[in-house]
């Protein structure tokens, strides 16, 4: 019988086809319903987080709004809320219960701004903490390792991006998500054998840049998490900036690098580890910097560069899962976690 975590990985089209049937609409709604505001301010945690760093990106490139990530310790630990003038405030939460980010929006809710939460459970804290909910419709996650909530999350943001820009386009390019997440989960299915190379790896590191920046913390965290190896995330350029002198002969490096604008950078970095002997592991639909990897993470056909952060993360996902059970791991109970995590 397979995994809770293999049968969550493999169910995200579905899910994601059913997100956007029931909260495009919504979505939209929302967006006409809103207030004047100057910038978003995200609270999240986790792979919550990572779906609101993909919205530093897009919301602004798609939409002109600033985003800032809340810093909640402020609220519960040191108990002084900044101010908030002209700001909307999104909690992003799959469970909904974390103590910590429905403070930020109750805090945004008494200051009189407009509050949104982004969750998979429309009775939570935070849902009731907020003026508008989008649930995520991703029913029960039974595995400790958030997947197809962490996508759903992300589709959330897109289709916020797309409404908030008032390009109608936009919203019809989010419509081919569930085929080509389909496609991608398809070819990543010669995953299997592959990990075995890596069963001893201890640690790794994880690049990605612009909109997959996020990729490759989530990616990150889901081989801390589940395989335990300690995998370092970075952008191309911070990485640059010093951590490029870690590298050694044989280092494994992930580089999430699809097409777009930051493919060239990712290139040049890829030959740049060449030289320097590291084993590299490439998510891309480019041969070229295909042809670089020890280990090819192949993608289907490009999509639209906004959107790639949704299907760049599925071979992440499998190998993490195949990783997992070649280091005789159980997928679905990693060690010292619980499903629900509420900081203070």
């Amino acid at each position: 019988m397979s995994s809770l975590l293999e049968q969550e990985i493999y169910s995200q089209p579905e899910v994601i086809a059913r997100l956007l049937d029931q909260e495009t609409r919504h979505i939209e709604e929302i967006v006409n319903k809103l207030p004047p505001f100057d910038y978003v301010l995200i609270a999240a945690r986790g792979s919550s987080d990572h779906a609101a760093t993909y919205a530093k990106y897009a919301w602004p490139i798609m939409a002109g709004y600033p985003i800032a990530l809340a810093a909640p310790s402020l609220h519960t630990l040191y108990h002084k809320a900044p101010r908030m003038n002209g700001a909307l405030v999104v909690g992003i939460s799959q469970s909904g219960q974390s103590p910590d980010i429905v403070a930020v929006l109750e805090e945004g809710k008494r200051q009189g701004r407009p509050t949104i939460a982004i969750t998979n459970d429309g009775t939570s804290p935070l849902a009731a903490a907020a003026d508008h909910v989008v649930e995520l419709h991703a029913e029960r996650e039974r595995s400790v390792a958030a997947t197809k909530t962490y996508t759903a999350q992300l589709a959330a943001m897109m289709i916020f991006a797309a409404a908030l820009s008032g390009e109608k386009q936009r919203l019809a390019e989010i419509q081919r998500l569930p085929d080509a997440m389909a496609q991608t989960l398809e070819g990543a299915a010669t995953l299997t054998q592959r990990t075995e190379r890596y069963r001893y790896m201890e640690e790794c590191v994880v690049i990605g840049r612009g909109y997959n920046y996020a990729t490759a913390f989530e990616l990150g965290l889901k081989l801390k998490e589940l395989t335990y190896v300690m995998a370092s995330s970075y952008s191309s350029a911070d990485f640059r900036h010093g951590p490029i002198a870690t590298i050694d002969s044989g280092m494994p490096v992930f580089l999430v690098a699809p097409q777009g604008a930051t493919y060239a950078d990712m290139l040049e970095l890829a030959k740049d580890l060449k030289k320097r002997e590291a084993e590299l592991l490439v998510i891309s639909e480019e041969q070229q910097i295909l042809d670089l990897a020890t280990t090819q993470l192949s993608l289907p056909a490009a999509i639209p560069e906004w959107l790639n952060p949704i299907t760049a993360i599925l071979p992440g996902q499998v190998f993490a899962l195949h990783l997992t059970l070649a280091k005789g791991l159980n997928p679905d109970v990693p060690r010292g976690l619980n499903k629900v995590t509420l900081t203070l």
